[in-house]
Order: structure tokens, then C-alpha cells, then sequence
């Protein structure tokens, strides 16, 4: 008798539960779903008011290196070899970690802490570029911090270098927190940077660090042997589509037929501004050490095509002679065309003018 009465209670119970109790129930769980979704899931669906309603409570970004590099970016600085990308790098890192702006670049952001990843010299050879003679030594900023590779250090079993590499980078974020990066030069990261598969990796790895730290990331990269008769274009860097299609902004540093140490700078990618520093428009440069800091110097604004070299018909006829070398090892017109930093197409029209 005592059991039928508790089962008739849990009976009368159920019964008491309504389809709208259920209805209620079943979409609070759901809301739950989606709450969590949006904040843990691939995508994030708002609507366009709620975008902008959220960016209105992020600051508007500062400019790093006049309209070149703003705040919150992934940045790409590419050039040839021996044309000034580390001693440009140094500069602006200087001038964030001091808060003094190179003349006639912009510097609107606030005095800060700046991390350069020097993969490329040793701590000598950084002391004779900004020194005179090993002496009367220039005196940076505590501001700026310098990072080069431990040779002595022991990677763990079982972890490849690259991983290891950017634990250690990470975990000097965390320490320094610092939010300004300058990595010199992303080969050191991957040395594979040309091909697809390896730079896309890196280049999600480098934004993924960017937004879960709020970095402004300056990275620099080369060109591969390029056509110095024709303008720099985004293909003129190596790996060029996944690199430039991954960054922010993307500049480059040009080299010139008028002077050895003439330098322009030309504007590839911008999102935060227009392009500014196109082809009409690149900004001359003289690159020289007056003192104890080897530096970039501002001369003016000028024609990207004034600084052109220009193939005199003796420079055609050791061009073919070398295409003529490379067919005779056995290279293809496309590797052929790479080595001389022309196009296989170039190279094909080269040897049908002369066959």
C-alpha cells in the first residue's frame, strides 16, 4: 500500500511538468549551446551594428612607421641581401622604445617596451653598427630588448626546433609583456617559407600569437634574385602569396641606380590606410652611419622608375651567355629563370631571339 501511494506521488509529479515548462527548459539549453559556441567555436556571427558596437570599445590604431606600420598589425618588411632591412628594423624599434619619431615618419603611439628577434647578427657584430669604431658606443633606451639564440641551448627530445622556438618566443612575451615584436628574419622561424604548405602554417601561428597578445608583429623576409630593370610588386617576395595574403601591411625596401646608398621605400599591402608610398610616390632614402647609429635617412619623395636599372645591350649579351650556361647544366627554364631573377617566359624569348 505504501509503494502504490509513492508511485501514484511521482505519477502526480510528472503530470505537473507542462509542455511549455519543457518548451522553456529546451531553449535555455539551447541558448546555452550558442552562448557557448560563439565564444569557443571556429565562427562568430554577429550582426553589422553589433561589429562596429564592439569596435568602438577597442582603441583606434597608432601609428608605428609613419603610414607603413600601425598598431595591432602583422607587418612584412622585404628586401634583397645587404640592403638595410635590419638596420631600418633597429630604427624603428628605437624610435617606439624611446618615443621619438624618424623624420618624416610618423610615430603616434606611446612610449613602449620593443622586443627585436636578432636571428641574423652576433652581439659583436651589433655593437660595431651602433658604435664608432668599437668605441663611443650609442645608448638605446632600457625600452629595447634584444633577443639572440641560446647556441648552447638543449632542445627536448621529441620537439622539433621550430616548436621549441616559439615556446621560447612566447614565454618572453609573457615575461617582458611587451606588445611590440620585431622578428629579423622569418626564415629563422621556417626555412621553408617559399613553399605553401610551410609558410600558411606560420603565418597562422604569427596571427594567432598576434591576437591572443595584442601584438604589433614587424616581420622581415627576403626577395629571392629579382629583376632590378623592374618595379617591386608583391610577387618580389619569397613565398609571396601566403605571406602577403596572411599580413596586414607589406612594404619593401628598393635599391637604386643613382648611388650605392640610396634606398627607396614602396608601400605593397595597407588595411589601416590607403596606399600611400606607390610606384609615384616612393619615399628616397640615404642609407649611412654619421655617427654611431647606422640609419635611414629621408632625402624625398620621387618615381620608383628613376631608380631602375636600365640593361645596356652588353647586360643583355652576358644575360644570354649566363641563361646559355645554366641550359647547358641542365637547368629548366624555370629554375633558369629563378636564378636570374627573371621569368621562364623571359628566358624562353631570350634563347628563341638567339637560336
Amino acid at each position: 500500500m505504501k509503494a502504490k501511494k509513492q508511485i501514484d506521488s511521482k505519477a502526480n509529479s510528472t503530470s505537473n511538468i507542462s509542455l511549455d515548462g519543457i518548451l522553456n527548459h529546451a531553449k535555455k539549453m539551447l541558448n546555452k549551446s550558442l552562448e557557448f559556441a560563439e565564444a569557443n567555436g571556429l565562427l562568430t556571427l554577429k550582426t553589422a551594428n553589433d561589429w562596429i558596437e564592439q569596435a568602438k570599445s577597442r582603441p583606434i590604431p597608432k601609428r608605428l612607421f609613419g603610414d607603413l606600420w600601425f598598431e595591432g598589425e602583422l607587418c612584412i618588411l622585404f628586401a634583397d641581401t645587404n640592403l638595410g632591412k635590419s638596420s631600418l628594423a633597429v630604427q624603428i624599434a628605437d624610435s617606439i622604445s624611446r618615443n621619438k619619431s624618424i623624420p618624416n615618419f610618423a610615430f603616434d603611439a606611446r612610449k613602449q617596451p620593443t622586443v627585436y628577434f636578432d636571428f641574423e647578427l652576433s652581439d659583436k657584430q651589433f655593437e660595431n653598427r651602433y658604435s664608432k669604431d668599437f668605441e663611443d658606443h650609442y645608448q638605446f633606451d632600457k625600452n629595447f630588448k634584444r633577443v639572440e639564440i641560446n647556441s648552447e641551448a638543449i632542445i627536448p627530445e621529441g620537439i622539433i626546433f621550430e616548436e621549441h622556438l616559439y615556446n621560447a618566443i612566447e614565454k618572453i612575451i609573457i615575461e617582458t609583456k611587451a606588445k611590440i615584436l620585431i622578428i629579423d628574419n622569418i626564415t629563422y622561424l621556417s626555412n621553408q617559407t617559399d613553399k605553401a604548405r610551410e609558410a600558411l602554417p606560420l603565418m597562422k601561428y604569427l596571427k594567432k600569437l598576434k591576437n591572443k597578445y595584442g601584438l604589433s608583429i614587424l616581420v622581415l623576409a627576403h626577395t629571392p634574385k629579382r629583376d632590378l630593370s623592374k618595379v617591386i610588386t608583391r610577387n618580389d617576395l619569397q613565398g609571396s602569396k601566403m605571406l602577403i595574403n596572411f599580413c596586414d601591411s607589406a612594404f619593401a625596401i628598393g635599391e637604386s641606380k643613382l648611388d650605392k646608398n640610396i634606398r627607396y621605400l614602396k608601400q605593397i599591402k595597407a588595411r589601416s590606410t590607403e596606399i600611400i608610398y606607390d610606384s609615384e610616390n616612393v619615399c628616397i632614402c640615404e642609407i649611412g652611419k654619421p655617427h654611431n647609429f647606422l640609419k635611414f635617412m629621408f632625402v624625398r619623395f620621387g618615381n620608383e622608375k628613376e631608380h631602375l636599372k636600365e640593361h645596356t645591350e652588353k647586360d643583355r649579351s652576358g644575360l644570354l651567355e649566363q641563361i646559355k650556361e645554366l641550359k647547358k647544366q641542365g637547368m629548366s627554364l624555370r629554375k633558369i629563370g629563378s636564378e636570374l631573377g627573371i621569368t621562364h617566359m623571359r628566358v624562353k624569348r631570350i634563347l628563341d631571339d638567339n637560336s
